[in-house]
């Protein structure tokens, strides 16, 4: 069989687009997603000036809203849509008729379960085999917004309001959303693809127009009399989609022109392991690393872009007086590649998904918070056994990485010259750090991942292992004392709800949904 032949048998998808492939040299499933991010864009400005909450009910709004979220399934999946469809049916039945003390149980059961069944069949049945943009990422998508209705939903009927957190008061949903409402949230064309999972309450605010001026009356600069948040027209969020835009732009010309020059699996290959030097080795899987992210750079702020310009993710005015549109961002670029800390960077990776689990696993569990979370993560993201590596990789690394900054941090932001060089040895830790973590969830396979790990003999293993119990050893804390009692178990979770709630009201320039995620 031929490799055009091969590629239209591999795909479910409409094969409309086929010649476009093949003079692109993309598969047939990513020029079928770009496509339809990219008409989603079109449509969003659309959605935003003709079918605004001005000149639409809400029930056009979410009518529409699904009906091209699930158009863009079927064109990129074919059949296969059908199991998205499938889950979101079967949780929208357990959250209407399933006892309401245990819905948010039911609901993680049923969702994760079947996420997990689709991740198996990706390996035990195909082999390994990943299509461009196979099924399981919408899925992945869609799971996190049932599990995060179900567990807000339980939170709004079920708990008194001084069982709740801040934060938890915010998104607790009072009411069992209705039909229209729970497809539109789920499939709508703008986070249907590739998200960003947000939460229901944002949602249909945005849907029912008051996305925006509820903002824009918490910022008491905008408000002119009792209700002048009411007649404060609305800011275009056009330079924020204009700049994100332009990030894609620059993001695709690196993927296209940098990143297949440095494939990631050159890392495990025999020639390279076995004669390359370590600091060879070292540098290129640093390179790597570095040249595969954009493609995640690109489809996220592509994705954030499309929510933007139909009005969705306005978070407040910042500072300077200006609209702030990060409310669904799912990353920070800046904040990625300066970070300083293992935890900096996670707090500006795939955002949306950490507030996720710090809502339904890390803020509720009642031991080993970290640990679950992150088994929470690697279930989420598949069964292959490279995400696995991964993420009990990244348990001893942030431990030591807390341990080492509690220890030694103080003895150099003194001065301003120790700090500077204090700011460029970790950064470079940071980096390497990931650059060793994040590999395995690229090479996927145990026998790569083993390879990889022996060729880098193991170095960020021992050295956080080692500081994790020498620096826990010296820190171990004392008997409290009547003058020195210990601050709460959970003091950082407390200060990041309030930090988020000072953020709902002003913008600031650090993005506050970092604030949100795991600690």
């Amino acid at each position: 069989m031929s490799e055009p032949e091969d590629a239209i048998f591999k795909t479910t998808g409409c094969k409309w687009l086929l010649p476009v492939s093949g003079y692109l040299g993309l598969t047939l499933d990513q020029v079928n997603f770009l496509s339809c991010q990219l008409f989603a864009l079109l449509a969003a400005f659309w959605f935003r000036l003709y079918l605004s909450p001005n000149h639409a009910s809400p029930l056009v709004r979410h009518a529409v809203a699904t009906l091209l979220g699930i158009a863009f399934l079927l064109f990129c999946f074919g059949w296969y849509s059908t199991h998205i469809l499938a889950v979101v049916a079967v949780n929208y039945f357990l959250i209407i008729k399933a006892d309401i003390n245990n819905v948010h149980r039911y609901s993680m059961v049923t969702a994760m379960g079947y996420l997990t069944a689709c991740h198996v069949s990706r390996v035990f049945i195909y082999s390994y085999g990943i299509l461009s943009t196979d099924f399981s990422g919408p899925l992945m998508i869609v799971t996190q917004k049932i599990t995060m209705l179900a567990f807000h939903l339980h939170d709004g009927m079920c708990k008194k309001s001084e069982q709740l957190t801040s934060e938890q008061k915010h998104v607790a949903i009072r009411v069992r959303p209705s039909l229209i409402e729970y497809l539109s949230y789920n499939l709508n064309f703008l986070s249907v693809l590739v998200g960003p999972c947000s939460n229901y309450k944002d949602y249909i605010d945005f849907i029912e127009g008051k996305h925006i001026s509820w903002r824009l009356k918490q910022h008491s600069g905008t408000c002119n009399g009792q209700n002048g948040y009411d007649k404060t027209p609305d800011p275009s969020p056009l330079n924020a989609v204009c700049r994100k835009l332009l990030v894609c732009c620059g993001c695709l010309f690196i993927f296209l022109f940098i990143t297949r020059s440095l494939p990631i699996t050159y890392n495990v290959d025999n020639h390279f392991v076995g004669h390359a030097s370590f600091l060879s080795r070292l540098t290129y899987a640093f390179f790597s690393i570095q040249a595969a992210r954009p493609k995640f750079y690109f489809a996220w702020t592509l994705a954030d872009a499309v929510n933007n310009a139909a009005g969705y993710g306005f978070l407040g005015i910042d500072e300077s007086g200006k609209p702030c549109w990060d409310l669904v961002s799912n990353l920070h670029i800046i904040g990625i590649e300066t970070a300083t800390s293992f935890k900096t960077f996670i707090d500006n990776w795939n955002i949306q998904t950490g507030i996720w689990l710090k809502m339904v696993c890390y803020d509720r569990a009642v031991k080993h918070r970290l640990a679950l979370t992150f088994i929470l993560s690697a279930l989420w993201h598949g069964v292959y056994p490279g995400y696995y590596f991964t993420f009990i990789t990244a348990i001893p690394i942030t431990i030591a990485a807390r341990a080492i900054r509690r220890s030694i941090r103080h003895y150099f932001i003194g001065s301003r010259v120790l700090k500077l060089g204090y700011d460029i040895v970790t950064w470079a830790a940071t980096q390497l750090a990931i650059c060793y973590t994040v590999m395995p969830f690229l090479l996927l396979s145990v026998e790569h991942t083993m390879v990889y790990y022996r060729s880098m003999y193991f170095h960020v293993h021992i050295i956080s292992i080692l500081a994790a119990v020498v620096l826990h050893q010296k820190h171990k804390p004392r008997e409290p004392s009547a003058t020195n009692k210990p601050a709460p178990p959970d003091s950082s979770s407390s200060s990041s709800s309030s930090s988020a709630a000072a953020c709902s009201a002003q913008c600031q320039p650090v993005h506050s949904n970092n604030k949100d995620k795991v600690n």
